[in-house]
């Protein structure tokens, strides 16, 4: 027989022992032995942690068995060098609570477990555990609080904070990975944080840049936090991201960040820069009363929706003449964006309700938002950094992983860019 039927046979063994240990009527055994004596289910003192320590007791014999070369008691083992030597007590924390077991030790001190490490003293998920929680938002101190009340585990906020620290390296990774030469369409936006800065608290703005890529899916290509923006700053996000292999972008949708038309137009002369038209709508509402809001909106949109620029121009002739002696904050806003607003207008609808909002990327900066504000300021920028790269990973996971999400009707916008943008399509 080879040895690779050997092999076969002897997991279709394993698997046959498997399926008869967790057989429902030996579970259902244990659950009675359990409740006659009155061992619960769960907990410190529970079946479910007496299982766990049974297994790992087991495992780590076996472990220890391979190590040797010998089963305990095996005269093979007289004069091979190395024995057993007793146990040690460690207690290790598990998704199911605290658990203390004995390890075996070897004389020679070699042996070295791996299904408890050396010095290890979480078991399972609870560092996977740690890391949910705090890329939902929650501080060490709600951590520490949590898996004590729920898990019995005493985990310490250092403890908390140093499992944490193990995504820095990973969050430079992030931050220093190569992108995609093209990008047809790239949305920029930001939320405001609070960081301690020089001893004292100051407001900062996380910017996060989304790139869309031929094949319609969204991809976060970095965060950047910044105490203000400016053309030298939107300047060094875009060199960087021309250092990391982007050679084009044929769309940039944002809000009227200051500085990033200029920084756009030295970085990629060739980009048009499309101010986020619902963000210029909500700005003019600022200004507007509520009674009014139903007429204004109505009068924006005839601006917005117009089907050439000679019709807008007309339509936001009327919007002044209609509201800009009430509300002159309101047409001011569509002044001051205009040059950013009127290349939408070139767009047949399909590629309209692309780049009509950044909406792309503000429901990700919603959520982001939801796991910040409940810090009252971060220590410093790379914590701010930490929570943030956790939270998007968090979300991303959410919306399709790495291959990124689908945008709707991508099919006819990007023949439509074709069109407009003719051979800067890497196709």
């Amino acid at each position: 027989m080879s040895q690779d039927a050997v092999v076969g046979d002897r997991d279709v063994e394993a698997s046959r022992r498997l399926a008869q240990a967790l057989d429902p009527a030996v579970i259902d055994a244990l659950l009675a032995d359990a409740q006659a004596s009155g061992t619960p289910i769960d907990g410190v003192d529970g079946l479910l942690n007496k299982m766990t320590k049974a297994v790992i007791e087991r495992a780590l014999a076996a472990e220890l068995t391979h190590e040797l070369g010998y089963e305990r008691g095996d005269p093979a083992g007289a004069g091979s060098g190395n024995s057993r030597n007793g146990y040690s007590v460690k207690t290790v924390a598990t998704p199911n609570g605290p658990v203390t077991i004995n390890v075996p030790r070897d004389r020679s001190g070699v042996f070295e477990p791996r299904i408890v490490p050396k010095h290890a003293r979480r078991l399972g998920q609870i560092d996977e555990m740690i890391l949910s929680l705090y890329s939902r938002g929650m501080t060490n101190r709600d951590i520490e609080a949590h898996l004590r009340e729920v898990y019995g585990v005493d985990a310490s906020r250092e403890l908390i904070s140093n499992v944490t620290d193990v995504v820095v390296d990973e969050v430079e990774l992030w931050r220093n990975r190569p992108v995609d030469e093209v990008y047809p369409i790239v949305y920029i936006d930001g939320i405001r944080i609070k960081v301690r800065d020089q001893g004292a608290v100051t407001v900062k703005v996380a910017y996060l840049v989304i790139g869309v890529d031929v094949e319609g899916r969204k991809h976060a290509l970095g965060i950047w936090i910044a105490e203000s923006e400016g053309a030298k700053f939107w300047l060094s996000v875009l060199t960087e991201l021309r250092n990391r292999g982007l050679r084009d972008i044929l769309i940039c949708c944002c809000d009227g960040l200051s500085g990033l038309p200029e920084a756009i137009t030295t970085a990629f002369p060739k980009t048009v820069v499309q101010t986020c038209v619902v963000h210029v709508v909500r700005n003019a509402m600022l200004f507007v009363s509520y009674a009014d809001r139903k007429k204004v909106a109505a009068g924006m949109r005839a601006i917005y929706t117009a089907p050439t620029l000679g019709a807008a121009e007309l339509a936001f002739t009327g919007f002044e003449a209609d509201f800009g002696e009430r509300y002159p904050g309101a047409v001011d806003v569509w002044r001051r964006a205009w040059n950013e607003f009127i290349p939408f207008l070139d767009y047949p609808p399909e590629l309209r309700r692309i780049v009509y909002t950044t909406n792309a990327i503000e429901s990700i900066n919603y959520q982001l938002r939801k796991i910040t504000k409940t810090r009252g300021h971060f220590p410093s920028d790379e914590a701010a950094m930490k929570l943030l790269y956790l939270g998007l990973r968090n979300i991303s996971s959410k919306r399709g992983g790495e291959s990124g999400t689908g945008t709707a009707g991508w099919t006819m916008a990007l023949n439509t860019l074709a069109i407009l943008f003719p051979g800067r399509l890497p196709l």
